[in-house]
């Protein structure tokens, strides 16, 4: 005898109860993604800053999986497909790539708005120049725990290389940030013979120019001989102590004041011309910044003592009329950082209509100043000429002279592209 009509009830009830709650619930989740992405695009914050996911429509089932994965909420449901729907908050962590079960992410460097420049590697960090690897900023990842990861695989593949030719060392290792130190680490740990080349006089690699108490964002990092070091937000003072701790501790020897000015084929391996000597090696490692020589403005008066090219320390701009000149996130904060001294005036002046490649938190903060009065905001402004005591403008066609004492320029650097063609990277 088949299930009554009560039993039918008894199970259909609960289940369609069931059903109504969750595609509401659906209904809700599917608005707010369609708000935060019309958020973005009224904001104009459509552009991710570096490594970001693309979705492939044909594969995406919609399940959601990215979504729940994605700690920064950069990913929403639209019209049934997954969506970048915050670009302005990915930092390319990759977690949404690895819970999509239909395989249906990739991540891409750039978008076909905003290129970027970076040298192609293989999965193990290797160019196309066998031997030399990339790790860290320079290859487009600039995050603390991503570098040092990077740097720490870069090392495992650099390990498993064979050479038959008498070299001074196994790795040489350019750049003394997150990825060269790590990479520095594993090189002790697998005992291979190594030196790290820095050109600054301390450690650090961009975290060094940070402007002073600077809050970096990091995660959790696996570090070779250290191990699992739990960080998040951490001042630049408290990082770069860690990373003097970790020295300390490891016996890692770092080379400062060394640059390296050419890289040769010798042999099996390469010889590495630095300010301090030439060093033959079976592979390099080139963990060095996208910093690169400061972008200039090429305008008269740009070089007076006034103009400097990055923030040190904003109380030494105590009382004084202040022009930063920049977009991105450098910029803004070394707005911010002044404008909290007394008695500054600071101006912030921007070539484009809105703040692309910035942090919400950034953003809230700048719209916080600007509305108490504390920074001048010139978007769609440029600057034409700088004298000992101005500094005149074009905005949105004008021209304006504002009284000036110093000028920040925090316009990003000149990328070692021509060393890399030099060598022959890709």
């Amino acid at each position: 005898m088949g299930p009554s009509y009560a039993d039918l009830l008894l199970y259909a009830v609960p289940l369609a109860v069931f059903l109504f709650l969750y595609l509401r619930r659906r209904a809700k989740h599917l608005r707010q993604h369609e708000e935060v992405l019309e958020e973005s695009r009224e904001s104009g914050l459509t552009e991710p800053v570096s490594l970001h996911p693309v979705i492939d429509p044909l594969r995406c089932i919609g399940s959601s999986s990215c979504v729940r994965a994605c700690p920064e909420g950069s990913l929403g449901i639209i019209d049934g497909k997954a969506q970048l729907v915050n670009p302005a908050v990915c930092i390319g962590h990759g977690a949404c790539m690895a819970s999509c079960p239909m395989e249906a992410i990739k991540l891409v460097f750039g978008t076909e708005k905003r290129g970027i420049d970076i040298p192609y590697v293989t999965p193990n960090f290797e160019t196309n120049i066998p031997g030399i690897f990339i790790a860290g900023e320079l290859g487009g990842m600039g995050l603390v725990r991503k570098a040092a990861e990077q740097g720490k695989q870069a090392m495992n593949a650099i390990r498993e290389r064979k050479s038959s030719g008498k070299t001074d060392f196994d790795v040489l290792i350019v750049g003394a940030g997150p990825a060269g130190i790590a990479a520095g680490l594993g090189a002790i740990q697998h005992t291979l013979r190594y030196r790290i080349v820095e050109q600054e006089d301390a450690l650090g690699g961009t975290v060094y120019h940070y402007p002073r108490n600077k809050v970096v964002m990091t995660a959790p990092v696996n570090l070779p001989l250290v191990g699992k070091v739990k960080m998040t937000e951490i001042s630049k003072e408290a990082l770069l102590e860690f990373w003097h701790g970790v020295v300390g501790k490891t016996g890692l020897t770092i080379h400062f004041k060394e640059r390296m000015e050419a890289i040769q084929p010798h042999g099996d391996g390469f010889l590495v011309k630095t300010t301090l000597g030439e060093h033959s090696t079976r592979a390099v490692l080139l963990a060095i910044g996208r910093r690169g020589t400061p972008r200039k403005l090429g305008v008269a008066g740009e070089e007076l003592p006034k103009v400097v090219y990055r923030l040190i320390d904003p109380e030494q701009y105590r009382g004084q009329k202040v022009l930063v000149v920049g977009g991105g996130d450098s910029a803004l904060e070394a707005a911010l950082a002044i404008a909290e001294e007394p008695n500054t005036v600071v101006t912030l002046s921007y070539r484009g209509e809105v703040f692309g490649r910035v942090k919400p938190r950034n953003r809230a903060r700048l719209d916080e100043a600007q509305a108490g009065g504390r920074i001048r905001v010139m978007l769609n402004s440029n600057v034409k000429r700088i004298a000992p005591h101005s500094v005149i403008l074009d905005h949105a066609g004008e021209s304006v002279e504002l009284p000036n004492d110093a000028v920040i320029v925090s316009a990003g650097g000149v990328l070692p592209i021509d060393l890399l063609k030099k060598v022959g990277i890709h």
